[in-house]
């Protein structure tokens, strides 16, 4: 039993005995005798106090009781992740949490949820996940700021830097103020690179070099036209006519890369308009080119491992993201005779998964720290080796894709580089070209 607080309970009952004898003594109704009784009584309080000031120093992590009450953690950093950082922000997360650090006395607990970045982008607009508007966080019930507490995001990585500004656009319109910020240490900072590349089976590679040359969006077209299939472009008849692989653009923010990638080799430029992707000429050789598709209505948002495990009948080639297909190249391989071989377009799209922190009264500050410490861990030169071991490309100079065996020397008889081949990289599209593309396709491919 703790018995200082017993002795500090006594000593309270003293303590109001003897003002209780002092004021009928300084009111003239108590006597020598009572003055006395005073005196024995106040000697006793100091004893008693003196007495639980003692215990309280001699009992062990005694010094360490706060005097007023802390907030009960975990201070939790909720993450929406992209589907293809996924798995290493996880396997970070983890050894994050097992570090026991803290923020501001309470430990911190990340949270990681996989959500593609079309998806993430389509919440915010919406705003499901329920900003605060013209509230305040004092303003909420209980049960209000405990779904805020619970359920809103305090960081989003999704695929591309263009998504968070499309994002903060939205709200910035809704709110009148940022929600998402460009500088200061709350600014979006990418935490790993992929890339998107071709991925196509070395037979059709081969009788695709054979019969055009490098392969590119053109090359792709003419080979999904071909009214005579694989034999009329000197492959092998039985694999009958050119099927293309690419994401479904509603469940996988790589399928709309796509297609700007095939939209900027048509076009011969980096930066593509919206009059551009609804020029009725490009879009009659886009639905030509996308038409050679397999069943888009039943893709998964795991292409590149759906080409793993299911082999020729999702396709034979497309455009994918590296890390992506670096991963299930081995299953491939495991499963099918015929690898795959890696091309690198002549305009590059480039994923940089910014780490982005929301800035508003929905997270508190203990969360946007909290948040930021989660952030520099994955910078680590150990946080970065594990992305480059899961196929990603470090953002730090200092961390190599061929130190080791990691998946980039495993495969470079496939095709992979190590140091881009490319350096024209395709600009970030427009919320309208975004819609007219997502709209075009509802209705001319994902029906």
């Amino acid at each position: 039993m703790e018995l200082a607080p017993i002795i500090g309970t006594l000593g309270g009952g003293l303590l109001a005995l003897v003002l209780a004898i002092y004021f009928w003594i300084a009111t003239g109704r108590g006597g020598q005798r009572t003055q006395a009784v005073f005196f024995t009584i106040l000697a006793a309080v100091l004893l008693v106090v003196a007495a639980g000031l003692g215990w309280r120093a001699l009992t062990p992590g005694a010094q360490q009781q706060p005097l007023v009450a802390l907030p009960k953690g975990p201070v939790q950093v909720r993450i929406l992740t992209a589907l293809p950082v996924e798995p290493w922000v996880r396997e970070a997360a983890q050894q994050f949490n097992q570090k026991g650090l803290r923020q501001d006395g309470q430990p911190i607990e990340v949270q990681v949820i996989a959500m593609d970045g079309l998806t993430a982008l389509g919440k915010f607009d919406r705003d499901d996940f329920g900003a605060l508007g013209a509230k305040t966080r004092d303003q909420l019930t209980a049960q209000e700021r405990q779904k805020l507490e619970t359920t809103f995001p305090t960081v989003w990585i999704p695929d591309s830097r263009y998504l968070v500004e499309l994002a903060n656009v939205a709200y910035k319109e809704r709110l009148g103020r940022d929600v998402f910020l460009t500088d200061g240490e709350y600014r979006a900072r990418p935490v790993a690179i992929s890339l998107f590349t071709w991925g196509i089976y070395q037979s059709r590679a081969s009788v695709l070099d054979k019969k055009f040359g490098a392969i590119d969006w053109q090359v792709i077209h003419d080979a999904a036209i071909a009214k005579g299939g694989w034999p009329e472009l000197g492959g092998d008849p039985a694999w009958g006519f050119f099927k293309l692989v690419v994401p479904n653009p509603r469940r996988n923010v790589g399928g709309l890369a796509a297609m700007i990638a095939a939209a900027g080799e048509y076009y011969d430029k980096t930066n593509i308009s919206t009059a551009e992707v609804t020029d009725p000429k490009f879009q009659k050789w886009l639905k030509e080119l996308m038409g050679s598709l397999t069943d888009v209505s039943g893709a998964s948002a795991y292409t590149a491992e759906d080409f793993a495990l299911f082999g020729y009948s999702v396709g034979d080639g497309g455009q994918l993201l590296e890390s992506d297909l670096l991963n299930n190249m081995a299953g491939i391989q495991t499963r099918w005779s015929d690898p795959l071989v890696i091309r690198y377009p002549k305009y590059v799209t480039w994923f940089d998964f910014p780490y982005t922190v929301w800035v508003g009264p929905e997270t508190t500050a203990a969360e946007k720290n909290a948040a930021l410490q989660f952030q520099r861990f994955l910078l680590t030169p150990e946080m970065q080796k594990l992305a480059v071991k899961q196929g990603l490309r470090s953002v730090s100079s200092d961390v190599s894709v061929t130190d080791g065996d990691t998946l980039f020397t495993r495969w470079q008889k496939q095709g992979v580089e190590a140091v881009v081949p490319r350096t024209t990289r395709m600009t970030s599209p427009s919320r309208d070209v975004l819609l007219a593309l997502l709209r075009w396709f509802d209705l001319n491919v994902g029906k």
